[in-house]
């Protein structure tokens, strides 16, 4: 059942419930504003500008309040997380997310057509701040916000060194950004995506971008996954856009759909899916597939690495990123989108993945 929570100083999450029918519809309501959306209310004359903001973080100490002690959830172990808030309007809507190898430095984007960049202060190697935070819109290539032609739906992002890969789901388009060059200035230019992505149903199409490095399968070559855009047998759509191209599909089952992806440096890609039901909530998993198994025609499935109800530190999870620390370890960092409501919540997650 949905939660309220509160906080009780430096002690676990503190759970209050409130009747399951008010919870569901609450969700519900939240859902249906996420497939309406709204472009960022902007002034007319307003310039475009990198601005430095305030986030403000409180410590998730236990994924799971019920069993403080608890730390491997599946082939994960929880590393620490933050409840993230800010006093600028801005922030929120995180629906993308890519760490840098740094293991601090990060970028991401909000689905109202903004950048937000900073760094992930650690204590122990448990999150602890952020630091360095800033914002500006997502510039298209005429130099104006790319919100102000409507293409403000930006939900999945992909980097390539200092080049990032906008997927907005609206409108079906990627957009491509030199950051090392221009920053958060950088003005986007349309990538050619394949056909098959403009047939995408509106508020469920690309959800998730990841791009292969150098000396992995398909490098070069960027991977695109619809939200829930079905094939005849009812799989999810993905696309294959430079190389030789193609298309492939993801098993969908017990009613999850993608919410984002990201390749890890050992060839594996990782696929965050969402399910909301009327009985259960909210609920997420990461499942793992070889880079190697995805191929033009293929239906791709794997293991599950990890499952969460909302009796865990969950909220709408929407971004996921890897990055390898000094010692070796594989990081998971894990973003929600709030989408800008009082009754959701920014949680900002890391777990260690376990290799058997």
């Amino acid at each position: 059942m949905m939660r309220f929570r509160r906080r009780c100083g430096g002690d676990p999450v503190l759970s209050l419930r409130v009747p399951r029918l008010l919870a569901i519809v609450a969700l519900l309501l939240l859902v249906v504003s996420d497939s309406v959306g709204q472009a960022p209310a902007r002034r007319a004359g307003e310039i475009p500008t990198v601005a430095s903001i305030t986030v403000e973080a409180k410590a998730i100490e236990a994924f799971d309040a019920r069993d403080p002690a608890k730390s491997r959830f599946g082939a994960l172990t929880f590393r620490g997380g933050l409840v993230l808030t800010s006093p600028d309007r801005r922030f929120g809507g995180l629906s993308g997310l890519r760490m840098f190898a740094d293991g601090q430095g990060f970028l991401a984007l909000t689905d109202r057509g903004d950048w937000l960049r900073g760094r992930i202060a650690y204590r122990n190697d448990r999150p602890v701040a952020i630091e360095d935070a800033e914002m500006a819109p997502i510039l298209g290539a005429d130099g104006r916000p790319l919100a102000r032609r409507g293409w403000y739906d930006t939900e999945a992002l992909a980097m390539e060194g200092n080049i990032a890969y906008v997927g907005i789901e609206r409108v079906h388009e990627i957009v491509r950004f030199d950051i090392g060059r221009d920053g958060l200035r950088a003005r986007g230019r349309p990538v050619r995506a394949p056909p098959g992505i403009k047939t995408l149903p509106s508020n469920q199409g690309l959800e998730c971008l990841a791009l292969p490095g150098s000396g992995q399968p398909l490098a070069g070559t960027l991977i695109a996954i619809s939200e829930r855009g079905l094939d005849a047998a009812g799989n999810i759509r993905g696309f294959l856009i430079g190389g030789k191209g193609g298309t492939f599909a993801v098993r969908r089952t017990d009613d999850f759909d993608i919410s984002d992806c990201t390749v890890t440096p050992d060839g594996g890609l990782l696929l965050l899916e969402r399910r909301f039901s009327w009985a259960s909530g909210v609920a997420m998993r990461i499942r793992r597939v070889p880079l190697s198994s995805v191929v033009p025609g293929a239906v791709l499935d794997g293991p599950q690495l990890i499952f969460a109800d909302m009796g865990y530190q969950i909220d709408n999870m929407e971004g996921i990123s890897v990055h390898r620390t000094a010692d070796g370890a594989l990081v998971l960092t894990l973003i929600s989108d709030d989408n800008f409501s009082v009754l959701q919540r920014t949680v900002l997650l890391q777990f260690t993945f376990i290799a058997e």
